[in-house]
Order: C-alpha cells, then sequence, then structure tokens
C-alpha cells in the first residue's frame, strides 16, 4: 500500500465493490483491472476503494461508540433510578422525629 492507491486480494475487491469474484476474474483476463500476482494469489491495484476502505472503517467506529453510548447511557439511568428507590427508602425510614411541643402554662 502506498499513498496513490492500495492492493486489494480479490475477495477483498470484489467485497468492497460488491460484485462477485467470478466477475472481476472475467475483468483481469479482460485487461480492465490493474493487477499483480504473487505466490498464485492476484492482487488489484485501486485508488478509489482506499477512500471508501477509510469511510467504511470510520463508520464502523461510529456505530461500535454509538453502541457503547447507548449501553453506557443505559447502565447510568438504571443506576439513578436505583439510587432514586434508596433514597426513598432511606427518607421513608429515617423521618425526622420532631420534639414533643412544650406544653404552655396559662
Amino acid at each position: 500500500m502506498n499513498q496513490d492507491g492500495i492492493w486489494l486480494s480479490i475477495l477483498d475487491y470484489a467485497n468492497v465493490k460488491k460484485t462477485s469474484i467470478s466477475t472481476i476474474r472475467r475483468s483481469i483476463k479482460a485487461g480492465h483491472l490493474k493487477y499483480k500476482e504473487e505466490n498464485g494469489k492476484y492482487f488489484i491495484w485501486t485508488r478509489e476503494i482506499k477512500n471508501d476502505l477509510a469511510d467504511e472503517k470510520v463508520s464502523m467506529a461510529q456505530k461500535l461508540e454509538i453502541e457503547f453510548l447507548k449501553r453506557q447511557n443505559r447502565e447510568l439511568q438504571q443506576e439513578i433510578e436505583d439510587l432514586k428507590m434508596l433514597l426513598s427508602v432511606y427518607e421513608s425510614q429515617h423521618q425526622p422525629q420532631l420534639p414533643p411541643l412544650p406544653e404552655l402554662e396559662a
């Protein structure tokens, strides 16, 4: 990988482009794609997918963060409800006992 683009396996390229592996292989044989072969495995050179992959990673990171924050929010809301309940129980058990009023002598 360098700054101008990225080499992707046929499977990765097909997944990103949302097309079949056989279509990618036909495109390679027809000379429509720049490719290289290493140890019997084909890699396709692409530029535009680099940005798509970066966007996809950001999108996935954002989705994961949203799910984490939603879970954390639910846990905090439950903790608040528990604390409210404990406070009401505590307040009901510890009603301040006012001293008796002194009797006034007339």
